[in-house]
């Protein structure tokens, strides 16, 4: 048999979502590459996503629905068939349907981006169902939501553009580890001359590859936003013009900023002073001569308490120098809110009868151990995980685990391997990869609409996400005609066709290109049209003020420094982030067996004056802890980790690590300034060496 070439899309939690090309041969897929015609794949993928088959493939995957047979956490199963399964699964939910449907719960995320595999006929069943929402917070919300203040929506740079701007900032980001095609632009904008700048509490590969590192103390990001507005309009560097014509609150804007002098803000952000007008002035003077003008800003900087606002500041920033006007200057911080979806027609709210309460996924570890409630309404008594690996993932990991092993708590989850999660799990289903099934996908990096095609029919006995919620439909007696539209016809209402972004859309001929490019101009706003209610750039956002929020650029401390709680910081003194390692996506990968090699084990990354107060060697095995948890790792004495900060490159399964731990041991579930979502980066702990 010759071999055939399948379209497919990356499916993972990156901004890049390449356009694949799969090699199938005897039904078996033998190649995996970048499609080098798409323009922003260009014929690369990264080193995770290019041994896809390995991860397809692996004797790992499960193939079977399995049942628990052991105490939950001991991860010990036994095979059933797919009717036993689904029997047992409508057996423990109907009795809870009837009399307190909120007492079940999905849990899902970003294992895979596709609209059709992430929240299509899952949403349908659970709203059918009257089980409790989710609040899916756990990435990107505080940033989504101090932009949208500011800027109006998830609007920002096309990819496309960044290779001709004099000056990128890349705050709060390791693109070489997580935004690959974005750091192929800059690097190419390097090369034409342009200065790199990274702003990063630890010197990542990224950063080692800049003109210029800046790293501020982790939650300090909005002082320093408003330390470049201080040096940006005392000396001048501002468009006047632009500022007239296309933003809001631009008077208020300067008396806050005269607060913030470069003294004050270096101080705050534990940086030189010297630092703080070089950044400034850089970005100024270069806007200032009419060259364009970039940031980057990724998810780092808002996994604090005030990661909205710094945000929200950094957003401010493009605006103030008229960086929009170039097709390569202005901000990306998601692409996302350019795509016109069809959540209601894919997602089906309607079929919600009545108001049921929200529960935040970052809160997942407390909601699971609290007991029915006026307030908080009927107990979890039911969870159902697809797309998401909570146990590892989820913030202050021993009451996540806690919750989770509550025998008294129904759980069924869809996975492709056996997490940590599916370690407690009552019922396994056997989910597909993208490989071998279909989805519709958006990027949050790019401006193109994909398709994936399925290359392989699945493995033994796997399923499509969507497919198993059809047959958990139909075991419930869901009888709405929506459980029973195919993928295709999910895909075919993926993007609306009445918006003139996506007019073009149509499903089969995307099948069959794998890509179409929205319609969007180069410069979004290089005339204003921001999609705010004034139409312009809000310095001063009344929405903020209705919601109870300074309407204006600020600093909120961390919920834990040593200014905010000394206190605390005498008994913690170090600051602690836990950022992606390169091998891994989140907790994605961390089982492909070439990919962990890599990594090599769980370490800890601690300046050599840090390690010097506390005795500790290079190689020495160490112990972060703090009153929610501690966890064990090895560590690597390093100025890539500034003073006072440590760095555990994450995220680990649990199982797979030397004490059975993570470093989410360590962080809090308590919720940033707005978009409710965690503060994995605001966390202070303790180091000392084990043996």
């Amino acid at each position: 048999m010759t071999a055939t070439q399948v379209r497919a899309a990356c499916p993972h939690d990156c901004p890049d979502t390449c356009a694949i090309l799969v090699t199938v041969e005897n039904g078996v897929a033998t190649e995996i590459k970048g499609d080098p015609d798409h323009p922003t794949t260009a014929g690369v993928l990264c080193t995770k996503v290019s041994r896809y088959a390995e991860r397809t493939y692996s004797p790992d995957r499960l193939l079977y629905p399995l049942r628990r047979v052991g105490k939950k956490g001991e991860g010990k199963f036994e095979r059933i068939s797919w009717n036993d399964a689904l029997d047992e699964i409508a057996a423990r939910l109907k009795p809870l349907a009837e009399s307190a449907p909120e007492a079940i719960l999905p849990y899902s995320y970003c294992g895979t981006m596709g609209l059709l595999q992430g929240e299509s006929m899952s949403s349908r069943f659970f709203h059918q169902l009257g089980a409790s929402l989710l609040d899916r917070t756990i990435c990107a919300m505080a940033g989504f939501t101090g932009y949208k203040y500011t800027i109006g929506g998830s609007i920002g740079t096309d990819l496309e553009q960044f290779q001709d701007a004099k000056v990128i900032l890349i705050w709060g980001g390791n693109p070489i580890a997580s935004n690959l095609h974005f750091w192929m632009r800059a690097q190419e904008a390097k090369r034409r001359g342009a200065k790199l700048v990274a702003i990063d509490p630890y010197r990542s590969l990224t950063a080692e590859k800049c003109h210029l590192h800046i790293a501020p103390m982790p939650g300090t990001d909005a002082a320093l936003a408003l330390g470049m507005m201080h040096v940006l309009i005392a000396e001048n560097l501002v468009d006047d013009d632009y500022i007239a014509q296309y933003t809001l609150g631009y008077e208020q804007l300067k008396e806050r900023a005269a607060e913030w002098t470069p003294a004050r803000t270096a101080a705050t952000c534990g940086i030189p002073e010297e630092q703080v007008l070089e950044l400034a002035r850089l970005y100024g003077q270069t806007a200032r001569a009419g060259e364009p003008v970039a940031i980057r800003v990724n998810y780092g900087v808002q996994r604090v308490r005030g990661g909205g606002m710094a945000v929200r500041n950094i957003a401010c920033l493009p605006a103030l120098v008229g960086a929009w006007r170039h097709a390569a200057g202005g901000i990306q911080l998601s692409t996302s809110g350019s795509f016109p979806t069809n959540k209601p027609a894919l997602q089906r709210p309607d079929l919600l009868k009545k108001l049921v309460r929200t529960i935040n996924m970052t809160t997942i570890g407390d909601d699971l151990l609290r007991p029915a409630s006026p307030a908080f309404g009927p107990r979890v008594d039911a969870v159902i995980v697809y797309n998401s690996n909570p146990v590892a993932v989820a913030p202050d990991s021993s009451k996540v685990q806690a919750g989770f092993a509550r025998e008294d708590l129904f759980t069924v989850v869809l996975e492709q391997f056996q997490t940590d999660t599916v370690d407690y799990a009552d019922i396994v289903l056997p989910a597909t990869t993208q490989l071998e099934h279909a989805d519709a996908h958006l990027a949050y990096g790019h401006l193109y609409m994909m398709a994936n095609n399925p290359a392989i029919a699945p493995l033994g006995e796997a399923k499509p996400n969507t497919e198993i919620f059809r047959l958990l439909a139909a075991r419930m007696g869901f009888t709405d005609p929506c459980f029973a539209e195919t993928d295709d016809e999910l895909a075919s209402k993926a993007f609306r066709k009445d918006d003139a972004r996506s007019i073009h859309f149509d499903w089969e001929s995307l099948k069959k290109k794998g890509w179409e490019k929205l319609n969007m101009p180069a410069a979004p706003f290089a005339y204003g049209k921001f999609p705010t209610p004034s139409g312009k750039c809000e310095f001063f956002s009344a929405a903020m003020q209705a919601d109870g929020l300074d309407p204006l650029p600020a600093y909120i401390e961390n919920y834990e420094s040593a200014s905010s709680t000394p206190d605390l910081a005498a008994k913690y003194p170090l600051a602690m982030i836990s950022p992606p390692a390169r091998n891994f996506l989140n907790s994605t990968f961390v089982n492909v067996q070439s990919l962990r090699a890599t990594e090599g084990e769980p370490q800890l990354d601690i300046h050599p004056d840090d390690a010097t107060t506390r005795a500790i060697n290079h190689g020495d095995m160490v112990r972060i802890f703090n009153d929610r948890g501690s966890f064990v790792c090895k560590a690597r004495v390093t100025e890539k980790a500034r003073k006072g900060l440590v760095v555990g490159l994450s995220i680990w399964w649990k199982k797979l690590a030397r004490d059975g731990k993570n470093a989410n041991e360590v962080t809090s579930q308590r919720l940033t300034d707005m978009g409710r979502a965690p503060t994995f980066y605001d966390t202070l702990v303790q180091v000392e060496r084990v043996s």
